[in-house]
């Protein structure tokens, strides 16, 4: 029963941290099952699972706010279903002690994209409103999709960085577009998994107790994209990511260090991490003031 409590706040963390950032449920959610002692196959076929429910009500809540290009939905959801078939099946076959440095390897790598991405970059602006190429898209898809399943997440860090990179699309169409694709890479990833691995694979009332706490955080999220800057999260989130799965990599065949390189390394990444968090903050500040002081007077204040 505490296990199913634990699960339930993993979920609503993960959603939290996702609706505010138009990614991080599956990095964030599969992150802190492999930290409670979950295979990395089993631990993204839950997530996976979960996120079947989750994607669907978020998908339709983007919908009903008119924030999908449903033209980019098609072109980078079917090959990302597609991706994440594949992603799953490779998952699948691999024993736990290859799977596990692998997959925490690719959490890590993403921990640092998130990291990076929201602690230097801003969004780009200048091709609003010019077409998203297919030849742009399916690829983005398929790279997205199979990311997704063997990492346990990277769908949303891989297609909403690369759609807001390419400055064609407004961000709340992104998130609302990459959010409603997601629905397809879920289903196809669970698909894969259960192909792979049968029902046994699946931890049903851990998947259950992760919808339900993402449920739950849903309303939440609207909170924290309103009180919380993105900007800093992003870094927060980032950074627990990277601390997180360093451990496994650094305790594994293809990366072994010894206890005092480890003390090192958790503390350049404490280091850097406080570091981020901190520039982040400076920035959103400056960004508020410059904003404020290029706002117009209220006419009472200039009569």
């Amino acid at each position: 029963m505490q296990t199913l409590i634990l699960l339930g706040v993993v979920g609503l963390l993960a959603q939290l941290v996702d609706g505010s950032l138009g990614m991080g449920y599956g990095v964030t959610s599969t992150t802190l099952l492999l930290a409670v002692g979950a295979t990395p196959a089993g631990a993204s076929a839950t997530v996976h699972l979960a996120q079947i429910g989750t994607t669907l009500s978020s998908g339709l809540s983007h919908w009903r706010m008119g924030n999908v290009d449903w033209r980019v939905v098609r072109r980078i959801a079917i090959p990302g279903g597609i991706g994440a078939f594949g992603g799953a099946t490779v998952l699948s076959s691999l024993s736990t002690q290859a799977a596990a440095p692998l997959m925490s390897g690719i959490l890590l790598l993403l921990g640092c994209y998130v990291l990076l991405r929201f602690t230097v970059r801003g969004l780009p602006s200048g091709n609003l409103g010019k077409p998203l190429r297919g030849r742009f898209l399916t690829p983005l898809g398929l790279v997205g999709g199979f990311v997704d399943a063997t990492g346990g997440g990277g769908w949303g860090p891989v297609g909403t960085s690369a759609l807001l990179a390419s400055g064609r699309l407004e961000p709340r169409r992104v998130v609302g577009s990459v959010a409603t694709g997601e629905f397809i890479v879920a289903l196809s990833a669970s698909a894969g998994f259960l192909t792979g691995l049968g029902h046994s694979g699946v931890n049903l009332p851990w998947a259950v107790a992760l919808l339900i706490g993402g449920a739950a955080a849903a309303p939440f999220a609207a909170w924290i994209v309103r009180y919380v800057p993105p900007r800093v999260l992003g870094s927060v989130v980032g950074g627990m990511i990277i601390l997180t799965n360093a451990h496994t990599v650094m305790n594994s065949d293809w990366l072994p260090v010894d206890g005092t390189g480890q003390t090192a390394v958790y503390l350049l990444v404490l280091t850097l991490w406080a570091a981020a968090t901190a520039w982040s903050l400076r920035a959103h500040l400056t960004d508020s003031a410059a904003a404020r002081a290029a706002a117009p007077e209220p006419e009472a204040a200039r009569g």
